[in-house]
């Protein structure tokens, strides 16, 4: 799957994704974009899993017409991440085209 990580998101989860091809917004030159303006320039892209933990996504963006799935983490913290890496990839590895999903970690 390919999967971009939005700003926040702990970029050593990547490591925990061996099988999925994962970029960040800002490797990519993407990191001022606007919500609207960084899912579009994804879909377009090519991504189908937008990893972020903006709480505040849902309420900015309609999410209903999109064919990019889109997965809350509801943290930064990267040591809260690591112990529940497992969860975090059970989560990516089942989401669906378009899903919007939160995961507490």
């Amino acid at each position: 799957m390919k999967i971009l990580f939005d700003q926040g998101t702990p970029v050593p989860l990547r490591n925990s994704l061996e099988e999925h091809n994962v970029d960040t917004a800002y490797e990519m030159g993407w990191s001022s974009l606007r919500n609207g303006d960084l899912l579009d320039i994804a879909e377009q892209n090519g991504y189908e899993l937008l990893v972020t933990t903006d709480q505040q996504l849902q309420h900015q963006q309609d999410l209903s017409s999109r064919s990019l799935a889109v997965l809350v983490l509801l943290s930064t913290s990267w040591p809260r991440m690591q112990i529940r890496v497992q969860e975090i990839r059970a989560a990516i590895d089942t989401m669906q085209t378009g899903e919007y999903r939160e995961l507490a970690v």
